[in-house]
């Protein structure tokens, strides 16, 4: 009798096939779940490659990848159920509370690069070993509908070989008839898989609760070609030993933005923490390299590799989610952002049953949280409104806007710093000089201002004022103290700066050790069409970028002007509106002589 299943098992299994891994390196990481899971100390990726004839050549090609573990390792039960789709060991709630929990991981990451996966498991001596198989050929053509039954079986002589891991207890998994992976060599694949296990277990390798091993050898020979370690590699760059080339391999390259944010979410009846933690390049990591670039640098384009906002849940990594960023804006790299849940709160977030992305929580990266609230609500949503049932996707808008808000300000303070340096490499001190000069000719003339009496103190102790003002502006350190000396030295009476500017205002003044700083806020619309648009020195560029560029600066200078009329307009008071045009009047005039030609 013919059967007719519901969903026949060879096509469900060729469908999930194509589970949404994102390369060989995540379903990989599957398997390093499981041996964490059952309590593994040391995991080892091994890669087996053989000689073949390629167009006439001789190449190594990638024919076996294992992952050995010294884990607990599995009974008979474990074990079949380990190569049930959908089964496990950690499925109630109540075992939920560390990496794994969908019951997918082994069957699903496996056949996502293979045609066929073996297990060993054994908890009491290898040589005791059980095992057992899924093979898609075999189910394909029927002749295999249910988990072998497993047998005792000895693991392969060329994994006891190359091996480190082997012990009382633990589990070798191993991939062969590979024809999904799209790296053909071990080279490729431990070169990739590197970087993202460094990343997606970084906590667990930076306090030592697991060592992993990545090791290739020659199928036929046992000579092993490649045998590293994996080190922490952190995007927010806070840890002190990591995968970062050097001197950031031993020390922290970013320092914590502002304060770590620790935020309890209701969800189910309970109460479960969400920490959120921020971080910048320190200043050793952008200045100090002359003309190079520090994004051209090795340090530099480590941090290219880590753009994004990472989402750990369990400690565990599930992506580096680059939809907070831009990889062609080179301000991204020098900021972290850790977003670190429980597993509780999985439904909430939309984590994947392949663990790879929290889907919920990355959708608002490119949601426009404002359309989300009703028109009498503020997105600083009180926490009564937070804890109602009616909407628990209320937290993660609001943590969303707060990550939002936080990005937008540490780029701000970035690019600060970058317009410094840049600054510095082209400054021209003629209107500092110019303005200097006329401020001179006004003292003589009687005209007081508040900084002339702080330039009777002492030359070091101006310079120590000028710099704190200009680092408080956003300035790098190195740069300050240098543009400081030089308004000393020089007895300039101004000097400028670029900064993230806390108010509606195009610029700031403040005094300082005897002059008059002035920060442009690179924030205001205004920058972007005066000062941001004419900062490029000419000759590097085509005739019609510098009509381009000089056209929107007359619009901006335009709408600046037009912006003022309007704020006289406004003012409706009589004391007001003469108040305004004083002012107007009284900033003409000391204009008029900062810019007569004579």
């Amino acid at each position: 009798m013919t059967r007719h299943d519901i969903v026949p098992t060879h096509l469900v299994v060729k469908a999930m096939r194509d589970n949404g891994y994102k390369n060989a390196a995540y379903a990989i990481a599957e398997l390093m779940d499981n041996a964490i899971q059952a309590k593994a100390k040391q995991i080892e990726l091994l890669c087996c490659e053989e000689i073949e004839m390629l167009h006439e050549r001789k190449r190594s090609r990638i024919k076996e990848i294992a992952v050995l573990d010294n884990g607990t390792g599995m009974n008979i039960g474990d074990l079949r159920r380990a190569l049930q789709f959908g089964n496990g060991t950690h499925l109630s709630p109540a075992e939920q509370s560390g990496i794994g929990k969908f019951g997918m991981g082994l069957p699903s990451s496996s056949i996502s690069q293979c045609r066929r996966v073996d297990v060993w498991s054994w908890q009491d001596g290898v040589e005791d070993a059980l095992y057992s198989y899924l093979d898609l050929d075999e189910i394909e053509s029927g002749s295999l509908i249910e988990v072998p039954q497993p047998i005792n079986k000895n693991a392969p002589d060329k994994w006891l070989q190359v091996g480190d891991s082997f012990s009382k207890s633990g589990t070798l998994v191993v991939w062969s008839k590979i024809d999904k992976c799209l790296w053909r060599t071990a080279q490729t694949i431990i070169d990739n898989s590197e970087l993202l296990i460094g990343r997606m277990y970084r906590y667990f390798l930076s306090d030592s609760r697991i060592i992993i091993r990545l090791s290739s050898f020659d199928g036929n020979t046992k000579k092993i070609s490649i045998n590293k370690y994996a080190e922490p590699n952190d995007p927010c760059y806070l840890m002190k030993t990591t995968s970062c080339p050097t001197p950031f391999n031993s020390e922290e390259m970013f320092q914590n933005w502002g304060e770590q944010m620790h935020k309890q979410i209701r969800f189910r009846g309970k109460d479960h923490p969400v920490k959120i933690t921020f971080s910048i390049a320190k200043e050793k990591a952008r200045v100090g390299f002359g003309t190079r670039n520090p994004g051209d640098l090795p340090h530099g384009k480590h941090a290219a590799k880590n753009l994004g906002v990472s989402i750990v849940r369990a400690e565990r990594e599930l992506d580096l989610d680059t939809t907070w960023s831009n990889q062609y804006d080179t301000t991204d790299r020098w900021w972290g952002v850790e977003v670190s849940f429980g597993p509780a709160l999985d439904e909430l977030f939309g984590v994947t049953n392949n663990k790879q992305s929290a889907r919920n929580f990355s959708e608002l990266a490119k949601t426009d949280l404002e359309s989300l609230l009703d028109e009498n609500q503020s997105l600083e949503i009180t926490e009564d409104i937070l804890s109602a049932d009616e909407d628990p996707r209320l937290p993660l808008w609001q943590i969303a806007n707060h990550i939002r808000k936080n990005i937008l300000q540490m780029k701000a303070l970035i690019k600060t710093q970058t317009e410094g340096i840049r600054s510095k490499k082209r400054y021209s001190t003629q209107p500092e000089k110019k303005a200097t000069d006329v401020t001179r000719q006004r003292q003589e003339e009687g005209h007081a201002g508040e900084s002339d009496t702080q330039e009777k103190n002492p030359p070091e102790e101006r310079k120590d004022e000028i710099a704190k003002g200009l680092i408080n502006e956003g300035v790098a350190k190195t740069t300050a103290e240098e543009l400081a000396a030089k308004t000393v030295d020089e007895g300039y009476k101004y000097t400028f700066s670029k900064a993230n500017v806390n108010s509606p205002a195009f610029f700031d003044v403040q005094s300082r050790g005897g002059s008059m700083i002035v920060s442009l806020n690179v924030n205001h619309p205004a920058y972007s069409h005066l000062i941001e648009v004419l900062d490029e020195e000419a000759e590097e560029m085509k005739l019609e970028e510098i009509r381009g560029k000089f056209s929107r600066a007359k619009d901006g200078l335009k709408l600046l002007l037009m912006a003022w009329a309007r704020y006289e307009d406004e003012a409706l008071d009589g004391t007001q509106k003469n108040n305004a045009r004083d002012a107007r009047w009284k900033w003409g005039r000391i204009a008029e002589d900062f810019m007569n030609e004579k």
